[in-house]
């Protein structure tokens, strides 16, 4: 059988986008390293006490009274575990991811829905995107931004971005058409009939998309420390270089919590909607 090259015809490619869109590149990391860094510095700021008062709140309100005292006692026991500045570092670089994730995967979900050609277009990319192993968006990431948190964010979004943009998709399409009939033929345009009814009516599916994307997002940033990007997963990366397996323990259970709290609280926003 003879041998495509096709690894081959990839580092070409790579090596002329690095050598003709370098200005680009740096660019890009200096804004995501001063987004990274303006969350981390936020969130830092902020006293432990209070920091761990504000989400106790929050999961009250959202998604009821177990949850709040369950993220009180599970934040608490971060601090006490003396990982609570890796774990600031962790929703940084989350929150960060996160955003980027959905301030272009929202807006590509809308125009999924509303073109069947783009639709066949972007689902074998999002399947691609999704099924490729996370190791390898590291490869490129750090070819292009050098190591540190701004490789993995870039990693981050792309591996956590096509929920978002999959189930914006898919909440858009299942709004009733006799819905939208009515609202036509009450006169509404286009961007009224996408604002005030479809979106209004897609969200609790938009919100499982957040959902899932905060929690690939988090799993992926853990990852990403094999490239210098700091945070909960240098602490299980330490775990397993040293063979230290409390320390694993501490880092690993740090991150369940700081997930289960995440998740609860995004899951519990789209069933409120819903």
């Amino acid at each position: 059988m003879v041998r495509i090259p096709l690894g081959d015809y990839v580092e070409i490619f790579i090596d002329w986008l690095t050598d003709n869109f370098a200005g680009f590149f740096e660019g890009i990391k200096n804004a995501l390293e001063a987004t990274i860094n303006g969350f981390e510095w936020v969130f830092s700021t902020i006293p432990f006490i209070l920091m761990v008062l504000i989400f106790a709140a929050i999961a009250w309100k959202v998604a009821g009274r177990q949850t709040g005292i369950f993220t009180g006692l599970g934040l608490w026991l971060i601090g006490s575990m003396e990982l609570w500045n890796a774990t600031m570092q962790t929703f940084a670089l989350v929150s960060t991811a996160t955003a980027i994730a959905l301030i272009i995967g929202i807006p590509l979900g809308i125009w999924m829905s509303r073109s069947n050609t783009l639709d066949k277009i972007l689902r074998p990319v999002l399947d691609f995107m999704q099924t490729m192993p996370a190791f390898v968006y590291l490869i490129p990431a750090v070819y292009f931004f050098d190591l540190g948190p701004v490789p993995g964010a870039v990693a981050t979004v792309i591996f956590a971005m096509p929920p978002v943009v999959r189930l914006t998709s898919l909440g858009i399409r299942q709004v009733p058409k006799e819905v939208i009939e009515a609202s036509r033929s009450f006169g509404s345009t286009s961007s009224q009939l996408l604002y005030k009814v479809q979106i209004p009516l897609a969200m609790p599916t938009i919100l499982a998309g957040l959902n899932q994307t905060i929690l690939l997002s988090l799993s992926m940033v853990v990852i990403s420390a094999m490239i210098g990007s700091g945070g909960l997963g240098d602490v299980v990366l330490k775990g397993i270089t040293q063979m230290r397996i409390g320390l694993g323990f501490e880092g690993g259970l740090a991150v369940v919590i700081l997930a289960m709290v995440l998740d609860r609280i995004t899951q519990n926003l789209g069933q409120k909607r819903a």
